[in-house]
């Protein structure tokens, strides 16, 4: 019993150096380990994104934090190292929303050309940011949330966290929103 609780809590707490969308003092702090090539990382992603536009219609802004963390399978996904690491890249220059929205609409398109085009339609310093890619720079940061992961039992992508608390249920928007509403009593 003990050890099935071990892998049902998230062992690293939200924190500012979190990739987030709301504030930490929310009634509900959802975090999401995704993957920017995983198809099911994608659509539920689309699926937090229209939560946490309808509860913050019903209930304000600060009902619902979501929060970001990498988590690539290079084991099934060959993009997806890098594409974490170029989301990390925009951050540096103020884009990481943006940068991880494209990310998820093209995840298809993942090799380095279509990433170079990302980051030039987001206006962001190129040069910068190649180097930044080249040096590995952000290596770090993505295999910080990747073990943070693997502590809280993590092995596949997606994996959400309402409150702490492991998300089981299906992937559909009105089970989520339930599991999120209920989480805020």
């Amino acid at each position: 019993m003990n050890d099935d609780r071990s892998h049902s809590s998230l062992l690293v707490t939200p924190s500012t150096q979190d990739w987030m969308r709301g504030v930490l003092s929310a009634k509900v702090v959802l975090v999401m380990y995704g993957d920017y090539q995983c198809s099911r990382s994608a659509d539920v992603y689309r699926i937090i994104q229209r939560i946490k536009q309808e509860l913050s219609a019903s209930f304000g802004e600060d009902y619902l934090c979501f929060i970001f963390r990498h988590f690539p399978q290079i084991q099934i996904h060959p993009h997806a190292q890098r594409a974490a690491e170029v989301a990390e890249a925009a951050a540096a220059q103020g884009q990481f929303w943006p940068m991880h929205d494209t990310l998820f609409v093209y995840q298809q398109k993942l090799e380095n050309g279509y990433l170079v085009e990302y980051a030039n339609d987001l206006g962001l310093d190129i040069p910068q940011f190649l180097k930044e890619l080249s040096k590995q720079v952000h290596v770090d940061r993505v295999n910080e949330d990747i073990e943070s992961g693997c502590k809280s039992g993590i092995t596949a992508t997606p994996a959400l966290f309402i409150n702490n608390i492991r998300y089981t249920g299906r992937w559909k928007m009105a089970e989520l929103m339930t599991a999120i509403v209920a989480a805020s009593h």
